[in-house]
């Protein structure tokens, strides 16, 4: 008689107290919010910016910005050491990462390299934090000194800019105004902003990207900057240019006597037609500037820009108390964003975007709805299904799922999780597979009740014997999840997130909860049989021949891998931006239709390369994909820039991605090596719980529906990005995991009937769990149907693939894994050191073995 504990039912009610608690902050206003005591939680889940609407940007510290001003920090180091030590040289100069400089005076090289050995300094460098030299310090017997700046010290600068980098973008967006936004660094020269709702994302950009070093030198009138550049100029100035269209040339002393560290206050002053912008300095800066404009009165101050002359007003009279204005040619919009950029203070580095994906709110709400609706269809559709088979036992699973669902929004909730479409659609596949492990354990039961043993007994069995076949089963797609959560951007790592949560929250209810219950209705009722309304006994009756027709299926199997390999090789795939660069972009017309050909036409004169135009569903919206412009990141932003000024007048761009070329690369490498990590994870893991006759069927298998699956890209031509790769991750573990229970019970029936022959056998076990595999794979499409019908352009792919793919994977799961173990001539004597596992042959009531 199966005893149920009472602390493990106090343990199930309090987890299920948790959890309503961990996500009941979900339904409350803020204000509600706001009263709850502090001891309760209070965290609640945010909606990604593909649900709500935002921009996600992703800045690479310019490391030739790091490199200039390290080399020009280490020739003013050089040219001052050397001469507060009274040591001559010549040919100071710098390039890349060296600095060379000669010693006029034999007798002097043995002081100077003392001097200069001086400028080394010890770096924390390496996972062990070993130390390292930001310098190199050679020379030869003529004097000629080399100073190599390492790479520790531009990757120590580089970390540092970051870090600084992350503060300054952080006070720019909160200057903007009410904007929830978060900035984290990201790798080690990343800067990751996120900013939520309806943004202007052209100015957003100009505003991180600029740099806004503003400093205060002096025009050197020795010459003119014209003359300047015909010439040569002294080696204490150089030339810069004005921001004017055309620019003009200014002769500039290279020292800063005031720089932005130096401001307290600027502000935007518009008077009429006249903009300019207003400063205060600090007393360090009014006391250098007042001594600069009284020694200088009738020559020309240089305002520097981020190296170019913003203006070069005349000094009248001293300023002495470190106020005044500077005339600027900018928009009064221009003149706001400059001031509230040396507010915020400069960035020690120029920060290109990378990476750029916008969604709008409008949008973000349609897939919001969209996904809400596919999961509510997918949930009732699988619950239809469990009740339409299992009658009072479909109940029971129903209550599990809605639990499942539970325990996935505490989770999220607690850690503060972020929801993003995809993360939507792993819990609409989650419904389709939680019903599995229920499954599992009723046709367990269902297996130990036809052997005639009492039925308490048979549903202690049923529940003891599936527990390993579960566990067995969900870890391969755990561990697709783990390494999936590490590919990428956060809109994989969402779907990563909930699908990895629905595993757990589903082993978890499958041997607490329903556990439970079934303990709770045995007691209460006392049946002595299984419930006749079951109806998966249509197939007991099951004895089909799978391995008959062998031969048959595995040859059109590989004509259709080889046909699958031929046109990948040579069509390939239709790489997205993701993996190939470039800009998609999806727009609706403010009025009327959206035209694609006016669309092509328009953006063909724009000299932006190849363009791709198609109709949405919806005859008001289309999607517009540019190749990648092959001039770097700042190509791609041009290319957008361009095309919101020639269509934003007529379209409203709802949905924005822009993938540069080093995002692209990384994102490539990542998957390739994702896939591959999650293959030899799974498969090693298969090794270690399976014999290697199975773990040899499960890769020919896997290897099959990876190939079938890609060969269905390459025929519809449908774009291959970072939502396939999950999508195949994902199929693969579904995959296997319907392999394992099949192989489990071949290993079980190859214990019990050791002279049975192996094809007969094979079906018998294929047999025995067919109507696992049937109701797992008809509530998984369901699921899936209901995302691909409902769930909105975004998820459709995802969701036709993975149709796909489940269907592929229940095929392969059959008629590739289980004939492999037929080739490799599996035999019991292979199990026999697995003797902890060994289950007795059951028999009928009539003394028979039961198959």
């Amino acid at each position: 008689m199966l005893h149920f504990f009472r602390w493990k039912t106090l343990l199930i009610w309090f987890v299920l107290l948790v959890a309503v608690l961990a996500a009941t902050p979900n339904l409350l206003s803020d204000k509600a919010l706001e009263r709850l005591p502090n001891w309760l939680p209070h965290s609640r889940i945010d909606l990604g910016a593909d649900l709500r609407g935002g921009t996600h940007l992703l800045f690479k510290i310019e490391r030739t910005d790091i490199v200039r001003e390290l080399l020009e920090d280490t020739v003013a180091g050089v040219r001052n050491n050397l001469r507060q030590a009274n040591i001559r040289y010549t040919g100071l100069s710098g390039n890349d990462q060296t600095v060379s400089v000669k010693i006029a005076d034999a007798q002097q090289i043995p002081a100077a390299s003392t001097v200069l050995e001086g400028l080394v300094t010890s770096l924390k460098s390496g996972f062990w934090g070993g130390a390292a030299p930001n310098l190199i310090v050679r020379h030869d017997e003529a004097g000629q000194f080399t100073l190599d700046i390492s790479d520790d010290a531009v990757d120590a600068g580089t970390l540092a800019a970051q870090s600084q980098s992350v503060d300054v973008v952080k006070r720019r967006v909160e200057a903007l105004g009410d904007v929830d936004f978060a900035v984290r660094p990201e790798g080690a020269d990343r800067v990751d902003l996120q900013v939520m709702g309806d943004v202007d994302v052209e100015r957003l950009k100009n505003i991180i990207n600029e740099p806004a070093k503003i400093s205060v030198r002096m025009i050197d009138e020795s010459m003119s900057g014209q003359e300047a550049i015909s010439a040569r100029w002294p080696a204490t100035s150089e030339v810069l240019y004005s921001l004017d269209d055309p620019p003009v040339p200014y002769l500039v002393d290279r020292t800063d006597f005031v720089t932005g560290k130096n401001i307290v206050d600027v502000q935007s002053v518009v008077n009429g037609s006249s903009i300019s912008i207003a400063y205060k300095l600090d007393a360090d800066g009014t006391e250098r500037l007042a001594q600069k404009t009284r020694q200088n009165i009738g020559r020309h101050l240089a305002i520097i820009f981020d190296d170019q002359v913003m203006a070069a007003p005349l000094i009248n009279a001293p300023i002495l108390d470190g106020t005044g204005t500077i005339p600027v040619s900018f928009t009064a919009d221009g003149a706001h964003d400059l001031a509230l950029m040396l507010r915020a203070g400069a960035l020690p580095a120029t920060l290109t975007t990378v990476e750029e994906r916008t969604v709008s709110p409008a949008l973000g709400a349609e897939s919001a709805r969209a996904g809400i609706w596919s999961g509510v269809a997918a949930a009732v559709l699988v619950a239809g299904l469990m009740f339409a088979f299992y009658r009072g036992l479909g109940v029971i699973a129903a209550i599990s799922l809605v639990v499942n669902l539970l325990l996935i929004l505490a989770f999220l909730s607690a850690i503060g999780a972020t929801l993003t479409l995809p993360g939507i659609a792993g819990i609409v596949l989650i419904m389709g597979m939680a019903v599995d492990a229920n499954v599992l354990i009723y046709e367990r039961i269902r297996d130990e009740a036809k052997t005639g043993r009492p039925f308490a007994e048979a549903i202690e069995n049923g529940f003891n014997r599936a527990i390993l076949t579960v566990l067995d089963a969900n870890v391969t797609i755990f561990i697709a999840a783990v390494i999936l959560y590490f590919l990428g951007n956060d809109a994989v790592r969402g779907f990563a997130v909930t699908l990895a949560a629905g595993i757990l929250a589903t082993v978890f209810t499958a041997f607490t909860l329903t556990r439970w219950i079934v303990v709770r209705w045995l007691h209460r009722r006392h049946p002595r049989h299984l419930p006749r309304d079951i109806n998966t006994g249509i197939f007991d009756r099951a004895n089909i021949r799978f391995m008959g027709i062998r031969r048959y299926s595995f040859t059109i199997s590989a004509a259709l891998s080889i046909a699958a390999m031929i046109g990948f090789a040579a069509v390939g795939l239709h790489m997205g931006v993701d993996f190939a660069g470039g800009s998609i972009v999806e727009l609706r017309a403010k009025q009327g239709r959206a035209d694609v050909g006016d669309i092509r036409e328009r953006l063909g004169d724009l000299n932006i390369g190849e363009i791709s135009a198609r109709q949405l569903r919806d005859p008001t919206g289309a999607l517009v994909q540019l190749q990648p412009q092959g001039g770097g990141e700042n190509a791609e932003q041009s290319a957008l820039t361009l095309m919101r000024d020639e269509l934003g007048g007529d379209y409203d761009f709802r949905r924005v991605e822009v993938v540069g070329p080093a995002v692209s690369g990384e994102l490539t490498q990542a998957a390739t090596l994702g896939v591959l990590a999650s293959l030899i994870v799974i498969l090693v893991y298969i090794w270690a719980r399976f014999e290697w006759q199975f773990a040899i069927g499960a890769i020919v298998a896997t290897l099959h529906d990876i190939i079938l699956v890609l060969g269905l890209f390459v025929l519809t031509g449908m774009e291959f990005n970072l939502t396939s790769v999950a999508a195949l991750l994902t199929v693969i573990g579904y995959s296997l995991n319907d392999t394992v229970v099949v192989y489990d019970r071949m290993r079980e029936n190859l214990r019990r009937y050791r002279k049975m022959p192996l094809p007969i056998l094979i079906d018998a076990s294929i047999n025995q769990t067919l109507s696992r595999t049937v109701l797992t794979a008809v509530t998984t499409l369901l699921a899936l149907a209901a995302l691909a019908l409902l769930g909105g352009e975004v998820t459709r792919t995802f969701a036709f693939v993975m149709l796909f793919g489940v269907a592929v994977g229940t095929f392969s799961s059959i008629y590739i894994a289980a004939p492999v173990l037929i080739a490799f001539k599996l035999r019991p004597e292979t199990l026999d050191n697995d003797q902890d596992r060994k289950v007795p042959e059951p028999e009928t009531k009539s003394g028979n073995p039961a198959v």
